[in-house]
């Protein structure tokens, strides 16, 4: 695949972000286009080496790590296409295993990267640069149309959920016949592609794009629709042939310490939320979302979100900002418990440290910190911290303990499962983690009809792997949906 000797004669690039110092001033996208840039993805799809046992495309679990894309995207084949420059051809090879190439290229980490057999020896093919420019060039030469079913079933399936994982199901599942409504509680289709990653890491336009197509294809979109509110389980079992819940993970960890109650300490995912929607609504020409401005920010969480929290307090205007993880520092390279083709548990830098970095000169993560207690009267004006060695556990260092300013405190540390009211509106089982309860292969929950997928079934994680949930439910739907009709024919 690609050139034989391109892992050797081309060196890995990836493209480009726009300067800090320049993006730091609007909530425009990172990313330079990469339709620019074709010439040099073409070298870099040319360092694909044809390992003859690539890894890059396994998507299997080893240890506690994923290996590989969750989605099988078959990377040798249109990194050689487009080496060739047969722009469309790999296109046509990228979907039909990725329903939406624009969201992964943005936000998926690349476990591919991390199994890719050209990291053994040099560094990994920029595979997620690529997928970009495949899918922007389709999109460019009019190739992405929307996918209409020549007939349709007869057969009506709900989807509870826009995210990733449920626009990936309505799409499968559009496109095997079926009928299918998409029922959402926010005032807009997409999940945490619109609202929980920020506009500068995916620009909502992206997301509106393809969500028009699903609306061309066929799929209907129902807005403020919230199961256990305005939307009845009861009904919609009994209007639907099936109900597919793709819900996420939406209950994010809390920390109940000593001044929780304290004004000015929000979960992350409402403060993204919030301030996506007034720059969606009018762009923050109206009062409404949390602001940073002129406050000391503590972003208390290490992980992507924590990251998204960081650039945009910065955008905001703080007066300074601090990303505190009671966990270690990643190490710099892959330790002995993290062998390739695991994905790497490494020390990196995002773009919002990189922003940090460019505004305050430094980088605003601290590592081994424990948040002890809130202080303030009415709303927050600290953090009393302690640092912590590990030791079977997290355990404080007599003598650390310290206090920093903070009026805005941000809570980024994950989420914990499914919400109790959809457990009860559908009387469907859960796991001990509070996911919803199914079957590894069929989707199938314990209450026959009603299956799950995405990070409602398997907890919080990646893009990538909800929008393979998706697909996989969609499948195990429509081979029930056909069992349905044949018992319905005799």
């Amino acid at each position: 695949m690609g050139k034989p000797t391109g892992f050797l004669d081309y060196q890995r690039r990836e493209l480009s972000l726009r300067p800090a110092a320049e993006r730091l001033k609007d909530w425009q996208e990172l990313k330079t286009s990469s339709l620019e840039h074709k010439k040099e993805l073409q070298e870099q799809a040319a360092r694909c080496m044809d390992c003859g046992t690539p890894f890059c495309h396994s998507g299997m679990m080893l240890g506690a790590a994923v290996s590989g894309c969750p989605l099988h995207n078959l990377m040798p084949e249109f990194n050689d296409m487009l080496y060739r420059g047969l722009d469309g051809f790999a296109y046509v090879r990228l979907n039909k295993t990725n329903n939406f190439p624009e969201f992964t290229s943005h936000v998926c980490p690349a476990p591919c990267e991390g199994a890719c057999c050209a990291g053994l020896v040099t560094e990994p093919v920029s595979i997620r640069n690529i997928e970009q420019y495949v899918i922007e060039s389709a999109f460019a030469a009019g190739l992405v149309r929307p996918n209409k079913p020549a007939e349709r079933t007869g057969r009506k399936v709900a989807v509870i959920g826009s995210g990733p994982s449920g626009l990936a199901c309505a799409d499968q599942l559009n496109r095997a016949g079926h009928s299918v409504t998409v029922f959402e509680r926010a005032d807009r289709p997409g999940g945490l592609l619109m609202y929980g990653i920020p506009n500068m890491k995916l620009d909502k336009k992206i997301v509106e794009r393809r969500i028009d197509i699903l609306k061309a294809a066929g799929i209907e979109f129902k807005m403020n629709s919230e199961v256990g509110s305005n939307l009845s389980g009861d009904i919609l079992r009994s209007e639907f042939d099936a109900v597919v819940l793709c819900t996420g993970s939406p209950v994010p960890r809390d920390l109940p310490i000593k001044g929780r109650e304290l004004a000015g300490i929000y979960f992350a995912k409402d403060y993204l939320t919030r301030v996506t929607q007034a720059l969606l609504d009018s762009d923050f020409s109206s009062s409404g979302p949390i602001t940073a401005k002129g406050k000391d920010v503590v972003v208390i969480g290490g992980g992507d979100t924590g990251t998204d929290c960081v650039a945009t307090a910065l955008r905001q205007g703080c007066r300074s900002v601090r990303q505190i993880e009671i966990m270690p520092c990643p190490p710099h390279s892959r330790g002995d418990d993290n062998p390739w083709p695991q994905f790497p548990r490494i020390f990196k830098t995002d773009y919002g440290q990189e922003e940090a970095c460019v505004k305050f000169g430094k980088d605003p993560r601290e590592y081994c910190l424990a948040s002890k207690e809130f202080l303030g009267e009415k709303a927050v004006s600290g953090i009393r911290l302690s640092q912590v060695r590990w030791e079977k556990g997290p355990q404080d260092i007599p003598g650390t303990e310290r206090v920093i300013p903070a009026q805005l405190v941000l809570l980024a540390m994950g989420f914990v499962g499914g919400e109790q009211r959809l457990f009860d509106e559908f009387k469907i089982e859960k796991t001990a983690r509070n996911n919803i309860a199914a079957d590894e292969n069929s989707y199938a929950t314990s209450v026959p009809g009603i299956f799950a997928a995405g990070d409602a079934r398997r907890g919080q994680s990646l893009v990538v792997w909800a929008i393979a949930e998706g697909r996989g439910a969609a499948k195990a739907v429509d081979a029930f949906l056909k069992e349905k009709s044949k018992k319905g024919k005799k």
